[in-house]
């Protein structure tokens, strides 16, 4: 995962942590899911991309703000959380169990990396997942709101970002060079042209 993909997570829980102070916990979440959506399309008209990853992030937690309007019950808001990483947890590991690299599924079409490292990455972001998980359950459940809001904003969160700067040395690792394509069209054959041009 890119440090940009830090940024889209600090940008929508400051506004999660101010909404939270100045108004109520579902306010706070439609900030959240409103800056989310602004960064989103700020990412794409910078990369002309946008990962699967964030697209079902965003659709997760619309959905579980919508819920939380609709019934006026701010618990939405705080499983929310647990929901999403047990869900990508479950695949991730699961995916392990196959001898699949989920990862790549998500991010493929951002980071060219060997099946080794997509493999080792699917691994260690399954088991954090799966952690922020229990940490997430554990919390809304023991706290009051307040001390919930604390503890995702100002612990989950930079512990997300810790993480992930600590599996940079593998993404590096594992980077797979880009080969031009004039590079390859110096090496081609003759037959391999007429082959290319079949396809």
């Amino acid at each position: 995962m890119r440090l940009s993909a830090f940024f889209f997570e600090i940008v929508p829980i400051s506004g999660f942590f101010i909404g939270s102070q100045y108004y109520d916990l579902i306010i706070a979440a439609f900030i959240s899911l409103l800056l989310s959506l602004f960064v989103m399309a700020t990412f794409y008209l910078v990369e002309k991309r946008i990962s699967k990853f964030q697209i079902f992030a965003i659709c997760m937690s619309a959905l579980f703000t919508l819920f939380a309007y609709l019934f006026e019950n701010d618990q939405f808001v705080k499983i929310q959380p647990t929901i999403f990483n047990g869900f990508f947890s479950s695949v991730l590991l699961i995916g392990i169990l196959n001898k699949k690299a989920m990862m790549k599924q998500f991010f493929g079409s951002q980071f060219f990396l060997n099946d080794d490292t997509w493999y080792k990455l699917s691994l260690r972001w399954g088991l954090f997942f799966l952690f922020l998980t229990i940490i997430n359950e554990v919390a809304w459940r023991n706290l009051e709101t307040d001390d919930w809001v604390f503890i995702k904003v100002f612990i989950l969160t930079p512990l997300i970002g810790v993480f992930m700067l600590a599996q940079l040395p593998l993404t590096l690792r594992g980077r797979i060079k880009a080969v031009s394509y004039t590079h390859l069209r110096a090496h081609e054959t003759g037959r391999n042209l007429v082959c290319r041009l079949l396809l």
